[in-house]
């Protein structure tokens, strides 16, 4: 590196001079002038001398009113990086990695690193004359990526947006947000991949997009920009662009058992997954492997040939790079293929027979459970054979499958427990092949008071239950409420809740109108039904605030109150909704159009009563906009952008990496060093014992027991809990939740217990088996049929009493 002294002469200089000057002195002082002084490159390409006050000065604003950090730390290390000719670009990128690198130290230093970027953004995007929001919308038009809607909505009505936009808000952002938002979300130029909006100007693009009116238009961007509230990742991406494709999941009907419905189905699935969208898949109705094709008097190979094409495909149509493709395919267990589907994600055995871009999940009816709990025999059928058999469920399900036991139709026989313990084996090895359950998903279906209309699947993320059929395809626009944002002076508010749902549904209602359909059979069923998925993140960050374990019988009862607020405003707004502008098309084969709950097929009776019968009978009489309304999904991203941990997730650690497309972050848990601090307990000692610990803080007996309750882990909690308290919360979802189970060493048994249990508490589905570390999985997971079927046994004498559930 280049005139290293000179460098260092000039940080001795400016640490002196800070040490004799308070924050808002100005250092008279840049390198000695000489023949080798050193220059910097300004973004217009000058070069001018070095002045190392302005580094300074820029760190210095930027940790205005952050008093735990210290600029000097930064400014001195960025002074350090100086060569001739660097950029200035390249300091502040210096600044900003050394801000991110302290964050485990002290959490502040995320938001200097934040502010850091949001100044960078800044630069760039006024770098090409953009100094206000109509600019940038008027740029985006220019090189093809706005829409003329938004453009003409945004000039009519430019006075008024560019002076709401408030630049200042930038500083809500923490750094791993910010930079999620500047690497994925911000529009760019074409050709010079230049940012053309700040983050405000994106959020006021989003708004005005999504709304009718300019009052609305800065409702639901205050609601944003303040991360109370975000819709999903297409949403961000797309709203006002040339392809306004906004929704987040796509739920397809099984192909048909023909070779021109597999490939239809195959193209189906590109067209959805190249505009942001996940997929929920079934295969159910696909024969299976040895079963005759008469047109050839050939035999099948069975569902797995085709889900390895799907697989390859899912891998190649990637997003444009915003993101991978995703899908999930579901299958039921009495299909006679359901052995090999297990086997889909194993890391061994043929690899022409294994999909490891696929998601599995199974579609499991109430009758296999049963029969694994009775130890009793199951039946496994060609679908060819049985075609009836995917559109029953319940009762008529059960029929069906008897009578076809009876009549011999069977391919197979085997144990239910058998079959059970394979599962339960895909899951401890891989995480996937997850657990969900058909009939209380089509019971507890808004969608399905007529016997025709059948949910038959859940989607990627198995927090969307809607019909779907060879003619419709389900499609959900998602969006959540960030609950962190909505307690004031260490008290939840339920009024600012109520505000919030208010504008995130009439937002959710206004995507299926805007949407851009990529095939046909997702616009037949989005006009039809009108559902949405209003969602939440940051109840972990509910309970830290409120200084409340996430097992505790107060976490539970608050988690059920926000659910149900959430619930009955959605419903209100709904309604409010169908009267002005008219009832879904579908209400009358809705089970609303009867009066009827969600919490009623979970047979709960809420708080007030009285105020949920008033609105059934407004309900009833003047219906509602939307079939269906409540999903949480997981918000990994936009819990991300909005510094809240995700859904209705337990943390997974108090200090980690977390690595994404946008690189490797630190996060550390910023309540945690609060309560730390006041303890006089956040010493480098402290920080390298909860490192060694791997973020856990439960063996440093020094610390409070009532701390260390409040701060353990997903891998430290009961998983009974995190089921009854999805239970309590289920009454009041009417499509589902994404819900993860941890387990760090998983075994047959306690899976086998746990998943039992979630069955006979109601849960219509789960999410992925998480565990760690691999090496442990490995050692506890591979075992002898003989010894996974004992497990299940002891097990199911006494489900969610395992160790996990305890």
């Amino acid at each position: 590196m280049q005139h290293t002294d000179t460098a260092e002469a000039g940080i001795d200089a400016v640490r002196d001079s800070a040490t004799r000057s308070d924050s808002n002195a100005s250092f008279a002082l840049t390198p000695p002038h000489s023949a080798g002084a050193m220059t910097v490159t300004k973004r217009s390409g000058r070069r001018e001398p070095v002045d190392l006050n302005k580094i300074v000065r820029a760190v210095q604003r930027a940790a205005d009113g952050l008093y735990a950090v210290d600029p000097m730390r930064v400014a001195t290390r960025t002074i350090s990086g100086l060569y001739d000719g660097a950029t200035t670009n390249e300091l502040d990128q210096l600044s900003i990695r050394t801000a991110a690198m302290l964050t485990a130290e002290e959490p502040e230093y995320g938001r200097l690193a934040a502010r850091i970027l949001a100044s960078v953004i800044d630069k760039e995007v006024r770098g090409q004359e953009i100094h206000a929001f109509s600019q940038s919308v008027a740029r985006g038009h220019a090189v093809g990526l706005i829409n003329e809607r938004l453009l003409a909505f945004v000039q009519t009505n430019a006075r008024k947006l560019n002076d709401a936009l408030d630049p200042n808000l930038d500083r809500r952002f923490d750094y791993f947000g910010l930079r999620t938002l500047y690497d994925r979300y911000l529009l760019r130029h074409p050709t010079e991949r230049f940012v053309i909006e700040t983050p405000q100007q994106f959020f006021l693009r989003i708004a005005c997009a999504l709304t009718e009116d300019v009052s609305d238009a800065l409702e639901l961007y205050r609601l944003m920009a303040n991360l109370d509230y975000l819709p999903s990742s297409p949403t961000l991406f797309n709203s006002g662009t040339t392809h306004e494709q906004l929704s987040s999941c796509f739920l397809l009907d099984s192909p048909e058992d023909t070779l021109e419905s597999i490939y239809r189905r195959y193209a189906d699935v590109a067209m959805l997954s190249k505009f942001s969208g996940g997929i929920g898949l079934s295969y159910t109705r696909v024969r299976s492997r040895g079963s005759l094709i008469r047109s050839t008097n050939g035999h099948s190979n069975g569902i797995v040939p085709w889900l390895k094409t799907l697989d390859s495909s899912v891998a190649a149509v990637n997003q444009g790079g915003k993101r991978k493709g995703a899908a999930c395919v579901y299958l039921e267990p009495w299909h006679a293929d359901i052995e090999e589907f297990l086997e889909l994600r194993d890391n061994t055995g043929d690899e022409a027979r294994r999909t490891h871009n696929l998601n599995l999940a199974n579609w499991i009816p109430d009758l296999f459970m049963r029969r694994v709990e009775a130890d009793a025999m199951w039946s496994l059928f060609d679908p060819h054979a049985v075609p009836h058999f995917t559109d029953r469920w319940g009762e008529a399900f059960e029929r069906a499958y008897e009578q076809a036991e009876a009549s011999g139709l069977a391919v197979k026989q085997m144990k239910a427990r058998d079959l059970y313990a394979r599962m339960m084996r895909t899951l401890a090895q891989t995480g996937n092949g997850w657990m969900t359950f058909k009939d209380k998903s089509n019971r507890g279906c808004n969608q399905t008071l007529k016997a025709e209309n059948v949910v038959h699947l859940s989607n990627l993320c198995t927090e969307i239950l809607e019909i779907n059929s060879q003619g419709e395809t389900a499609v959900c626009n998602l969006g959540s409420i960030n609950l962190g944002q909505h307690l004031v002076d260490g008290v939840f508010d339920f009024d600012k809740l109520a505000e919030t749902v208010r504008i995130a549904v009439r937002q959710l209602d206004r995507v299926i109108d805007l949407n851009y359909y990529p095939i046909e059979s997702t616009r037949a069923s989005n006009l039809r039904w009108r559902p949405v998925g209003l969602g939440l993140m940051g109840l972990q960050d509910v309970f830290f605030r409120l200084r409340l374990p996430f097992d505790s019988a107060e976490a539970r009862a608050m988690s059920a109150k926000i659910s149900e607020e959430i619930y009955f405003h959605a419903l209100v707004t709904s309604n409010e909704l169908a009267r002005e502008r008219g009832a879904l098309p579908a209400f009358g084969d809705t089970r609303s159009s009867t009066g009827e709950f969600q919490f009623e097929a979970w047979n709960v009776a809420p708080s007030d009563m009285a105020r949920w019968d008033s609105l059934r009978a407004r309900i009833v009489e003047h219906g509602l906009r939307n079939s269906l309304l409540i999903a949480i999904a997981p918000t990994a991203t936009i819990a991300s952008i909005a510094g809240c941990y995700e859904c209705i997730e337990p943390m997974v650690s108090n200090l980690f990496k977390r690595e994404t497309l946008s690189g490797d972050f630190l996060q550390v848990n910023k309540y945690l060093v609060e309560e730390l601090k006041r303890l006089g307990q956040w010493t480098p000692e402290m920080r390298d014992r909860i490192k060694l610990a791997e973020g856990s803080v439960q063996g440093i007996g020094e610390l409070p027991e009532t701390l260390r309750a409040i701060y353990r882990t997903a891998w430290e909690l009961p998983m009974r809990s995190l089921i009854d308290m999805a239970a309590d919360r289920g009454a009041y979802i009417d499509q589902s939740q994404s819900l993860n189970l941890f387990m760090e060493s998983p075994n047959i048994g306690a899976l086998s217990s746990m998943y039992m249990y979630a069955w006979k508490k109601g849960l219509k589905t789960t999410y992925y088996m998480r565990s760690r570390p691999a090496t442990k999985i490995a050692k506890t997971t591979v075992v002898s049929q003989t010894q996974a079927n004992a497990a299940v046994v002891c097990s199911l004498e006494n489900p969610g009493s395992c160790e996990a559930c305890q």
